[in-house]
């Protein structure tokens, strides 16, 4: 099958890790061979209740058997579409009431940067250096990293870049400005969060121009953080916000919440100003419904605050410069790139599963699922430790 993998199923990398997986349960993921792999990543932060967790297959089987896809996005009534939509304005603070469910968290930022265009009649967007909101073409000229879109070129005109957390930037958000689109806490950039009530500040400016602020939880949302939405911990609810990842509970989707007079916009002038031909697809719905469900309904939140103390202190060692992040979002920062590389590398051959950031090459992703135990945990602290040590 490798062989097969590297010749018929294009690639992201030259170097991919090529595991081949046999199955996933919990906190561990199982190649051919039948090793285990305890998993510090949860699928890039997409898996928040664990491989397989069993309330989430029971309501994708229950869904199966009633129908699929049957329509495209919007036109029919679908029970798990409709419930889950309703279970996010529940737990979100008004005026975030209306969700436009999409297929990936990519698609859901594009929908959010349609809506800030239609509903401001203006074309500027301001995003951040160093950011990442997928890899489509408007989300990739949002990208504030050059190199990763320059071959690529030309992206949406009228974008501007400002410095996360950096204060004298907010001039540069005017009467032209359609929107400001900025991850809640940086995730390639090196789980960077803002400071100095930063988010709060964004948001007077966004008011005081009339611009729509756009806030992407794509990694940190979904009880990740210690609350659903990271948001939370910040005094600051945006015009629209943009969900992905974790919602599936391990199926694809993504979504774009605003108020229902924001979201009506996108209904006329033009009609179908954002059209999705599988967004709420039923089985997928189903799921996302199962895992907002029992995040909301469980203790995972809280625990994830309690797990991060159990990782740092843990995670002590002269080559973890810092530990940054929050909740079960975390980056232990390196001395260099290369020290990165054997510890992700080796750690994978002693049975745990750590990854990369997108543009921090000291950084090492450690996103379980909040499901993790904290003897899984501290087992996997202990692989970590043990590979600083050799190196």
């Amino acid at each position: 099958m490798r062989s097969e993998f590297f010749k018929y199923q294009a690639q992201t990398t030259t170097h991919p890790l090529a595991m081949t997986i046999s199955h996933a349960h919990g906190s561990y993921i199982y190649d051919t061979n039948q090793k285990a792999y305890l998993d510090f990543v949860a699928g890039v932060s997409a898996i928040p209740l664990g491989h397989n967790h069993p309330k989430v297959i029971k309501a994708i089987k229950v869904q199966l058997d009633k129908y699929l896809h049957v329509m495209v996005y919007g036109e029919y009534i679908q029970k798990p579409a409709v419930e889950l939509c309703k279970l996010l304005a529940k737990n979100l603070p008004y005026p975030l009431e209306t969700t436009y469910l999409v297929n990936s968290g990519t698609e859901a930022i594009e929908g959010a940067l349609k809506l800030a265009k239609r509903a401001t009649g203006r074309s500027e967007i301001i995003s951040a250096f160093n950011a990442y909101h997928g890899n489509t073409m408007g989300s990739m000229s949002v990208m504030g990293y050059e190199e990763r879109k320059q071959a690529f070129r030309p992206l949406l005109p009228d974008v501007r870049f400002i410095t996360f957390n950096k204060e004298e930037d907010l001039d540069h958000i005017t009467s032209k400005t359609a929107g400001v689109i900025l991850e809640t806490i940086q995730g390639g950039a090196g789980f960077i969060e803002p400071k100095n009530n930063y988010l709060a500040k964004v948001r007077a400016k966004c008011d005081a121009v009339g611009a729509l602020l756009i806030l992407d939880e794509i990694q940190p949302g979904i009880g990740r953080t210690g609350k659903l939405f990271g948001f939370e911990h910040y005094q600051c609810i945006p015009d629209i916000l943009v969900i992905g990842k974790g919602l599936g509970g391990g199926m694809p989707i993504g979504a774009f919440t605003a108020s229902k007079d924001l979201m009506d916009l996108l209904t006329e002038n033009p009609k179908l100003g954002h059209i999705t031909t599988f967004g709420g697809h039923p089985v997928i719905a189903a799921s996302a419904l199962a895992t907002l469900t029992e995040i909301t309904e469980s203790e995972l939140m809280a625990q994830a605050l309690e797990k991060e103390l159990l990782f740092r202190e843990l995670l002590v060692h002269p080559f973890i410069n810092e530990i940054r992040g929050k909740g079960l979002m975390l980056a232990l920062m390196m001395p260099s790139e290369d020290i990165t590389n054997k510890v992700i590398l080796t750690c994978q051959e002693h049975g745990l599963i750590l990854f990369w950031l997108l543009f921090e090459p000291k950084a090492i992703r450690i996103t379980p699922p909040l499901t993790i135990s904290n003897e899984e945990i501290i087992k996997g602290c202990s692989i970590i430790i043990h590979v600083l040590n050799s190196i």
